[in-house]
C-alpha cells in the first residue's frame, strides 16, 4: 500500500481523508459515508420521529442538524450529510407537498399547472432553511468531519412532479429551464452554509436509455457543474459507463457515485475525474452478522489487493442508500472492518 497522506494544517475544517479523495490523493484508508445514513434504520432518528413530523425534522434547522449528527456520533462516519429532502424545490415552486408517509403532491405537474408556478426569485426564499440547517450542522459537527449537501437532478424532480417516468420533452424542457435556475440558487445556499460539496441525486435518470440520457440529462448536469466547478458530485441508480462516460472522464464534477452493479475495482483503475463513491450492495447489510461480514470481506478483497495509488479518489460506501431495516450493528461493523482492512 502507498503512504498515507498527511497535512500540516492543524486548524483545517473537514475530513482529511474525504478531502484527499476529492483531490485524488493516494491514501491507505478511504473515507466512509452512506447515502441515507441518517434515516429510518437508526434509533436516533426513530426517537426523534416519535416527537416530530418528517417535515419538522427537515425544515427546523436545529432538528435537521441533530438528525444529521446522529450517525456521525454513533458510527463515526467521516462525512455528515444535510438532512433534508430532494423534493423541496418543487414545493418551493408552489406544488403542495405532504408525506403520508411517502411523499405526495396534491396534483401532478402538467402544462396548465406549470404556468402557475412561482418565479425562481420567490421560490428560492422558501429554501433558505437549508442554509441555516447546514450552518448549524457545521457548527456542531467536529472539525475533523466533512459536511456535504444534496439536491435532486432535474429529470428525477420532473418525474416526481409529473407522477410518472414520461418523456414529455416539451414540458420537460420548460421545466428544466426553471428548475436549473432554482437548483443553482439551492446549491449556492448549501455551499454558503458550509457544504464542501453538493451531491446531485438523480435516481430516475438511470431508467433512461443512453441516447435519452445524453439528450435529456447530460446538458443540465453539465450546466450545473460548469456553474460550480469541482463542487458537485453526481449519482444515478442503474447507470452504466455508456450512460455517464462524459461525466466519468472529462467533467467539472467533483466526483460520481456508482451503484453495486459496477465493478468498483475496474472503475477505480479507469481514467476518471474526481472521487468515486460506492458501492457495497446495500441489501447485504440486512444479513445476519457473520454472513454479512463474510460478504463484506469478499467485496473488500480485490480492493485491498490494489495499490493505494490505484484506489486514489475512492469514497467508501454503499451502492445505494441504507435500507430501513438494516441492523445498526452491521453499520458499525462495516465502518470498523473497512478501516481495519486498509490499516494493515
Amino acid at each position: 500500500m502507498g503512504a498515507i497522506v498527511t497535512t500540516n494544517e492543524h486548524a483545517r475544517v473537514g475530513n482529511i481523508k474525504f478531502q484527499n479523495a476529492c483531490a485524488k490523493k493516494a491514501q491507505n484508508v478511504p473515507p466512509i459515508w452512506f447515502m441515507r445514513q441518517a434515516g429510518r434504520y437508526h434509533r436516533h432518528y426513530q426517537k426523534l420521529r416519535e416527537r416530530y413530523t418528517f417535515m419538522q425534522l427537515c425544515k427546523e434547522p436545529e432538528l435537521a442538524a441533530e438528525v444529521a449528527l446522529g450517525p456521525v456520533r454513533d458510527f463515526d462516519f467521516d462525512v455528515a450529510i444535510l438532512f433534508s429532502d430532494l423534493l423541496f424545490p418543487l414545493e418551493a415552486l408552489g406544488m403542495k407537498l405532504a408525506y403520508n408517509p411517502a411523499p405526495q403532491f396534491e396534483s401532478p405537474l402538467d402544462a396548465k399547472m406549470f404556468k402557475r408556478l412561482r418565479g425562481v426569485d420567490e421560490a428560492a426564499k422558501h429554501l433558505e432553511f437549508q442554509k441555516r440547517a447546514m450552518q448549524l450542522t457545521r457548527e456542531t459537527l467536529p472539525n475533523e468531519k466533512s459536511l456535504i449537501g444534496f439536491v435532486g437532478g432535474p429529470w428525477t424532480l420532473f418525474n416526481y412532479a409529473t407522477g410518472a417516468n414520461i418523456a414529455d420533452r416539451g414540458l420537460f424542457i420548460k421545466f428544466s429551464l426553471v428548475m436549473l435556475e432554482l437548483l443553482k440558487r439551492n446549491i449556492a445556499l448549501q455551499l454558503e452554509g458550509g457544504a464542501e460539496i453538493v451531491m446531485i441525486f438523480d435516481t430516475s435518470a438511470g431508467e433512461l436509455d443512453p441516447v435519452l440520457f445524453d439528450e435529456l440529462v447530460c446538458p443540465g448536469i453539465q450546466e450545473l457543474a460548469g456553474m460550480f466547478p469541482h463542487r458537485l458530485g453526481y449519482y444515478s441508480k442503474q447507470t452504466q459507463m455508456h450512460h455517464i462516460s462524459k461525466f466519468f472522464i472529462e467533467t467539472n464534477l467533483a466526483g460520481i457515485g456508482l451503484d453495486h452493479h459496477w465493478d468498483l475495482s475496474a472503475a477505480l483503475r479507469d481514467k476518471h475525474a474526481g472521487f468515486i463513491q460506492g458501492n457495497f450492495n446495500q441489501s447485504l447489510m440486512l444479513l445476519e452478522p457473520s454472513e454479512f461480514e463474510k460478504q463484506l470481506q469478499k467485496w473488500l478483497a480485490p480492493l485491498c489487493e490494489m495499490r493505494a495509488e490505484d484506489r486514489a479518489g475512492w469514497v467508501c460506501g454503499l451502492g445505494h442508500g441504507v435500507l430501513p431495516k438494516t441492523p445498526e450493528e452491521n453499520v458499525r461493523r462495516f465502518v470498523q472492518k473497512v478501516r481495519e482492512a486498509f490499516s494493515k
